[in-house]
């Protein structure tokens, strides 16, 4: 395909074309959450400057302030993606960053200057509460040119899946799923090849934002362990996937970048299970879903539960659908996975960047099955690295892995207190696209511990021209990538 042919709309051609010949990234948009609650200003949106051959390398060199106490801002996608990428005139230049607490979203402007946006519009909670739904989540262009918005709770805060709709104007629709509704909600996906999307789930949040709560998350209505497939053509709940107490919790789920395979992967957080879904026929009616990756659970003292387990939150998969990535927020590693046998995926590098087991920490661990030596505390440039690692981007060509550690400032106040004191940071994993393998770059350090408002939280991140979590591919009758 030709440079031309590249330049047609929004994103890239497709997944293959994006990670052979997709630009380099030089600044990050990142979700800041202000644990000060009576901040007047509040969450903001940051710019971070990571081109090395920069004077303001991995440092802020904007922020967008909510201007509003108690947002907190989450996830965040664009108005238009790779799925648009036919549709000439249309440009990616707004971002929308919904907020978990007070079920506002806000569109930021990034048209004028990539590297200071601003405030466009606002959707206040009370337009959502109004349609029955709160807690919006995950954002994913549509390639009507819609915006789809996957909702947690009722209006009352219970469990409750859903999704919410805005037009090309950021104008709330309505709701998209049709009568029957799924227990809960969190994060989805889509693949308009196979008239299949699919839902994860979280929790009530009427329950998730007072507290972490071990016991309420082992309910089976108030919080989550199932996939939710519905057709994408028209919001019809299909099927209804029970993943058992094994996949408690599954959050991030990511089918395969290819858009004529119809397979993926989910991380479930609570006992740190990875599950593969896919068809063995693609006439098959339903999903197969099969556990591919358990991570064992380490023996300790002073926790909860005699057990610390893993806390899977957050996955991400290259654009040649070779590797995979997730984090442990309890355990404080990130792992790589070579997933060219998907059923038979095979780690091919580790990297610990603080969490629960560390030396020096609370907890006395007792006994490991995965490692020999405890892992030391992890510093880079002197500052110690706090938290876990949690949220995860990779560069299109994935060699780069940008990892942050916030995951819930509710949940950060009880299990990280050094996390919100001394605020987040973002730290660089080179990445061994060849082999597999992963080198953590010491040389890269994002502190927002020294921050204008004092030390702040740093949650997701995006690049400007799309990226691994937020592009989805149409799939073309005349290729095969």
């Amino acid at each position: 395909m030709s440079s031309e042919e590249a330049k047609n709309g929004p994103g890239y051609p497709s997944p293959l074309w994006a990670y052979e010949n997709g630009p380099r990234e030089k600044i990050l948009y990142v979700a800041n959450i202000q644990p000060n609650l009576e901040d007047e200003k509040g969450d903001y949106l940051s710019v971070v400057d990571v081109d090395p051959e920069s004077q303001t390398y991995c440092q802020v060199i904007h922020r967008a302030f909510s201007e509003a106490k108690g947002q907190e801002f989450h996830h965040m996608g664009w108005n238009t993606c790779s799925s648009r990428h036919c549709c000439q005139n249309t440009k990616r230049n707004k971002l929308i960053l919904p907020c978990l607490n007070s079920d506002a979203i806000y569109v930021f402007d990034v048209e004028y200057n990539l590297k200071k946006p601003k405030i466009h519009k606002v959707n206040y909670g009370e337009m959502l509460r109004s349609h029955d739904v709160s807690a919006p989540h995950t954002v994913h262009c549509l390639p009507s040119g819609n915006l789809m918005i996957s909702t947690l709770g009722d209006k009352d805060g219970n469990a409750k899946g859903d999704f919410i709709l805005l037009d090309k104007n950021f104008d709330v629709i309505g709701t998209w799923s049709k009568d029957k509704k799924a227990l809960c909600g969190y994060d989805f996906w889509y693949q308009p090849y196979f008239d299949v999307l699919i839902g994860t789930e979280w929790g009530a949040p009427k329950l998730f934002r007072k507290e972490f709560s071990i016991s309420a998350m082992q309910s089976t209505r108030d919080f989550g362990q199932r996939l939710n497939v519905y057709s994408y053509n028209d919001g019809t709940l299909l099927d209804t996937i029970d993943l058992g107490m094994e996949g408690k919790l599954p959050l991030e789920i990511r089918f395969l970048h290819n858009p004529k395979r119809c397979e993926g992967f989910v991380g479930c957080a609570f006992y740190s299970n990875m599950f593969y879904f896919y068809k063995k026929d693609p006439k098959d009616e339903k999903f197969t879903v099969k556990k591919v990756i358990d991570v064992p659970a380490k023996k300790v003292e002073g926790w909860y539960m005699p057990e610390l387990y893993g806390m899977m939150v957050d996955l991400v998969i290259s654009l040649d659908d070779r590797f995979l990535y997730f984090s442990n927020w309890f355990h404080g590693d990130v792992r790589q996975y070579d997933i060219s046998d998907p059923l038979n995926p095979r780690m091919t590098g580790q990297i610990f960047l603080g969490g629960m087991i560390h030396k020096g920490t609370d907890l006395k661990l007792i006994e490991d099955e995965e490692l020999k030596v405890q892992p030391e505390a992890r510093f880079i440039k002197g500052r110690q690295i706090f938290g876990g690692p949690q949220m995860l981007q990779l560069s299109l060509d994935g060699k780069r892995l940008y990892v942050s550690n916030s995951f819930y400032s509710p949940w950060d106040k009880m299990l990280y207190p050094d996390l919100v004191k001394n605020g987040s940071t973002i730290v660089q994993i080179d990445i061994d696209t060849t082999n597999g393998g992963m080198t953590l770059n010491e040389n890269f350090l994002v502190d927002f511990g020294k921050e204008p408002n004092g030390p702040v939280l740093a949650h997701e991140m995006r690049y400007p021209g799309g990226d691994c979590t937020s592009d989805i591919w149409l799939a073309d009758d005349n290729d095969n990538n």
